[in-house]
């Protein structure tokens, strides 16, 4: 039955879906962090794990132009300037083009036997990615609780495929294709099936379409990898300066602080549609009430992340990674500085495109890109291991500095009841 033939279901209210998008979003992610620790419980070895590894780690450089940040895009996309249709059809041409990408860098890079492995392990994180599609139009409808429930259906599949497969034949290919049937499942039996009662599902998309999208967006890709190598220069020089053991301790105690931004991410996930209709429609005192709020309430949740790993951080750290962790337990509090920083970096950034002011996103990403070169040189000289944590604040801060004038000026600037077209074209 299509979108025009059943009455679609009514709104939630926004603390329903912020529930739903924080509890879906956290089991899927704990799911997804057991599994690497089931591939090492279930092995006879480790080869298994670090093939693994190896796989998310060469599919993540390539995740970043897969997604092409389109999630905030259609999300933010209130006056419905594109289809459904059209946002399949792009990240189908994306996924496509990062997938040949991929298996060109894995075939230069890595041993022949982990090509196949890199291969199907795209194959997984793509259909998640043809999944977020159908989040995205969830959103836009204040339908998160499917966006909830299918994280949920996903992450039980994945992590039940998985040691289903994997524990009998020890074969990380096989479980891997069982995890991606898995989701195919989830995507066809529950994300289409829901997603279809709000618009057609097909794909459609024309070449002036696809360009549009390619040119627009192109900045905040650029600006998307400038912010995720901030943390990633100054962990590079510590294992020069200071070994792979010094690398290893920082990011194995840093672990936990990560709680902070994603925490973060699904505070203000759910009102990424909210801003731009109070900006778009003039409605100043509703949006910088509402920016107040969030700002509010992500300090709030790194005040309390900050209090939770003060008392329970060294019992959890020690647990996960044994005694010997314990003496480095001193390293987690400029981490939780650091993360809280990135947070509002993430924040600010998506917030901008929303506005769908590309170029300050951009430039405040490459801001904190370019400072946290010389940063990165000085702190871990300085102050060692904790010098990662003090380069990747100063750098996010100038970031955020930048886009938080950015985002005033636009405040300042937007006349009221204006379009996003019209904001794009001046």
């Amino acid at each position: 039955m299509s979108a025009t033939q059943q009455e679609c279901p009514r709104e939630l209210s926004l603390k329903a879906n912020m529930l739903w998008n924080s509890i879906g979003s956290m089991f899927y992610l704990g799911c997804q962090w057991l599994i690497t620790v089931l591939v090492v419980r279930l092995s006879t070895g480790f080869d298994a794990a670090g093939l693994l590894s190896l796989a998310m780690s060469v599919v993540g450089i390539f995740g970043t132009f897969a997604n092409y940040k389109m999630g905030t895009y259609q999300i933010s996309d209130i006056h419905r300037e594109n289809t459904l249709a059209e946002y399949l059809a792009f990240r189908c041409v994306t996924l496509g083009l990062s997938f040949l990408a991929c298996i060109v860098y894995a075939v230069a890079t890595c041993l022949p036997h982990a090509v196949v492995t890199v291969a199907l392990f795209f194959i997984y994180k793509g259909v998640g990615l043809l999944i977020d599609i159908m989040h995205g139009a969830d959103q836009q409808h204040r339908r998160m609780d499917y966006i909830g429930k299918s994280f949920i259906l996903q992450g039980i599949v994945s992590i039940g495929a998985f040691a289903v497969v994997f524990y009998p034949t020890q074969d990380l290919n096989a479980a891997i294709v069982a995890m991606t049937v898995g989701v195919l499942i989830v995507f066809a039996g529950f994300d289409m099936r829901k997603t279809r009662v709000f618009e057609p599902i097909g794909l459609h998309l024309t070449r002036k379409k696809a360009f549009f999208f390619l040119k627009t967006s192109l900045p905040a890709v650029i600006a998307s990898v400038a912010a995720s190598a901030i943390f990633t220069i100054p962990k590079q020089y510590l294992a020069q300066v200071g070994g792979d053991a010094a690398l290893g301790i920082y990011s194995s105690v840093a672990a936990p602080a990560l709680v902070v931004q994603m925490g973060a991410t699904y505070l203000y996930g759910p009102l990424l549609d909210i801003f731009p209709k109070h900006f778009f429609d003039g409605k100043r005192k509703d949006f910088v009430k509402l920016l107040g709020r969030t700002i509010v309430s992500i300090l709030a949740i790194t005040a309390l992340c900050w209090v939770v790993l003060i008392f329970v951080g060294e019992p959890v750290l020690v647990l996960l990674f044994g005694p010997a962790i314990e003496e480095h337990v001193y390293l987690l509090y400029p981490v939780l500085i650091a993360t809280s920083a990135t947070a509002f970096l993430w924040f600010f950034g998506d917030l901008l495109i929303t506005l769908r002011d590309f170029r300050a996103n951009f430039i405040g990403n490459v801001v904190a890109f370019v400072v946290v070169i010389p940063l990165s040189v000085i702190c871990v000289n300085i102050w060692g291991m904790n010098g990662v944590s003090f380069a990747g604040t100063g750098a996010c801060l100038a970031g955020v500095a930048y886009l938080a004038c950015a985002l005033v000026s636009n405040i300042r600037k937007n006349p009221g009841n204006t379009t996003s077209e019209e904001i794009r074209h001046g």
